[in-house]
């Protein structure tokens, strides 16, 4: 009988030390997959794995695509890639992002959950936001067993509290003990994969496919999904909505993919992108009306450099009024999300 050997692990801000406390506890013997999505720079090179091999027993690596998998091993997802599994091979791919991220925590766990089912053990550690919550909605609606950090033991709890809201967890515990846990749960024998509709089995499969690297649009990825009037902040394409319990996840016809509070995130931060080009835009005008008044003054057409000068101190009074609101306007995907998992 096969057993829960394939671990999963997901984490964001405050996922460096969480990765190194949760290391320094693994036995050498450790008899299980070991797979990890850190959300990194992805600008920098990454040293991670030197970082997790000197944490503890067992070596750590950025796998390349196509490499086969072993035991004893933390495959750490390289950053701009996400990090996939399939029948006993690692895939390395640069496909769409998801909830803004590349790596995706929710690509791998899916990927696992379609894979090995029940063999799966979901881990989610610290991070602000909300990705790996459906990834591991996915792996409980496979019977795969769901691991997180205790969120009063997160340096950010957003990640985990997001798993409690939506997610049927099995363990929440602090990193001392999960080392412990995981060792013990992958010698015991996984229960029977649960069956699921052929229609959400299919999507599954779309979905890993778009992450590495497939064509969405091809796919049909608008006909898996409720149309809505909404566009993605990353390209502008249409979005299709899908139902997961009571997650609500939104995809574009080019493969980018969001949860709500991701959507809002983007959605806000497109907003201020397009007000400071308000602002970039009213400042060139004031340039232009200066440069005109002064021609005027010049030419001692002193009237309409009255009239310039008074255009200018207009347009500077719109271009303060919205650098001000910029500077007030709240963040609502990440601080409003912070705010209540912080507050309760």
């Amino acid at each position: 009988m096969s057993k829960k050997d394939i671990v999963v692990i997901g984490a964001s801000a405050g996922g460096v030390i969480a990765l190194v406390d949760l290391f320094k506890t693994f036995p050498k013997d450790f008899d299980g997959y070991i797979f990890v999505v850190l959300h990194l720079s992805p600008f920098t090179p990454s040293v991670m794995p030197q970082i997790l091999s000197r944490a503890g027993h067992l070596k750590a690596v950025h796998p390349k695509d196509g490499d086969s998998m072993k035991k004893n091993t933390i495959y750490i997802a390289p950053p701009d890639f996400h990090l996939l599994i399939e029948k006993d091979k690692i895939i390395v791919k640069k496909g769409p992002k998801e909830n803004r991220f590349r790596p995706s925590i929710d690509a791998l766990f899916r990927s696992a959950a379609y894979t090995y089912g029940s063999r799966v053990i979901g881990v989610i550690l610290s991070g602000l936001l909300d990705d790996g919550t459906s990834g591991l909605w996915t792996v409980n609606q496979h019977g795969g067993h769901c691991v997180i950090q205790h969120p009063a033991d997160a340096e950010f709890p957003s990640m985990p509290l997001s798993v409690i809201e939506y997610v049927e967890v099995d363990h929440a515990v602090p990193i001392t003990e999960m080392g412990a846990l995981l060792n013990r749960l992958t010698k015991e024998p996984a229960a029977e994969s649960a069956s699921l509709p052929e229609e959400e089995l299919e999507r599954l499969k779309m979905e890993i496919n778009i992450a590495a690297q497939d064509n969405s649009f091809e796919m049909g990825v608008l006909k898996k999904g409720a149309p809505t009037a909404l566009t993605c902040p990353e390209c502008h394409g249409a979005l299709v909505k899908f139902t997961e319990g009571k997650i609500v996840r939104f995809r574009c016809h080019t493969g980018h993919a969001f949860t709500d509070t991701a959507l809002l995130a983007g959605v806000t931060k497109s907003v201020e992108e397009n007000l400071w080009k308000t602002v970039k835009g009213l400042e060139e005008a004031i340039m232009i009306l200066e440069q005109t008044a002064h021609q005027f003054e010049k030419e001692d057409k002193l009237d309409a450099a009255k009239l310039f000068h008074k255009k200018v101190a207009e347009t500077q009074k719109r271009s303060q009024a919205i650098r001000k609101y910029i500077f007030e306007q709240e963040r609502f995907g990440e601080d409003l999300w912070f705010k209540e998992a912080v507050n309760g």
